[in-house]
């Protein structure tokens, strides 16, 4: 197995862990809405989820990573390559995180946390109790045309996680699904600023997932996109792909 690179696991853009629920902010009852739209109430029945996240900002670098992962164990298995093409296989628990090699915990953990926010952010915008939740009303989405439910996710700069003080603006139709997104990192790690459709919608099992993402790092264009999503669900053998 070859040993993960830093340089291979560039993030998009940071992400917080859940703190203490003591640290709770407001939050507009629209992110409940939100959540139930995505499915959070049948997530309890989630064994298992599985999916490829492929991303590309031309001239600068190209990324796929291939996940599976058991919410309930914490279990993680992770597939790439390395920075000379070698192909990375990681198999882990989350929930042991400490007894993890450094590749695990400095890399791969990371890039996990990153990509599964952009598979599942109005689950832990939902989860994470410190955010502040606000709605502004109805503002022009940033990219394409129209206009939607601008809802900010706010994390307080005292958090833990990789970059406290982050902010996520969300564009909510009147489904409840996000449109369009603006990531500002509070940090001055780049990119500091992302714009993204939120597109390709198919529901994996009772899931709703946003399979296609298409806007800009800082001045950069992005391309960011996830394939062959599936899930198992209590009872099941089989697993559930995304339609």
């Amino acid at each position: 197995m070859s040993t993960l690179s830093r340089s291979m696991t560039i993030c998009v853009f940071g992400v917080l862990v859940t703190v203490a629920d003591s640290w709770a902010q407001q939050r507009d009852p629209i992110i409940d809405k939100i959540a139930k739209a995505y499915g959070i109430d049948s997530y309890d029945k989630i064994e298992a989820i599985r999916y490829n996240w492929n991303l590309e900002i031309p001239g600068v670098f190209k990324l796929a990573h291939k996940w599976e992962w058991e919410p309930k164990t914490g279990k993680i298995t992770f597939e790439s390559t390395d920075k000379s093409g070698k192909p990375v296989k990681v198999m882990y628990d989350s929930s042991q995180l400490n007894s993890q090699p450094d590749p695990v915990k400095n890399d791969v953990e990371p890039a996990f946390v990153n990509d599964n926010y952009w598979l599942m952010f109005p689950f832990h915008a939902y989860w994470d109790k410190s955010a502040t939740i606000t709605n502004q009303g109805v503002k022009k989405v940033p990219i394409g045309a129209g206009s939607a439910t601008l809802v900010s996710v706010k994390y307080p700069t005292e958090a833990g996680g990789y970059t406290p003080g982050d902010t996520w603006d969300l564009y909510v139709g009147k489904d409840y699904r996000v449109q369009a997104m603006v990531y500002h990192r509070g940090g001055d790690k780049k990119p500091t600023l992302v714009t993204a459709t939120w597109t390709g919608y198919k529901k994996a099992g009772p899931l709703l997932v946003s399979t296609e993402h298409r806007g800009k790092a800082d001045d950069k264009p992005l391309h960011l996109w996830i394939t062959d999503v599936a899930v198992k669900v209590t009872g099941a053998d089989k697993w559930m792909t995304a339609q």
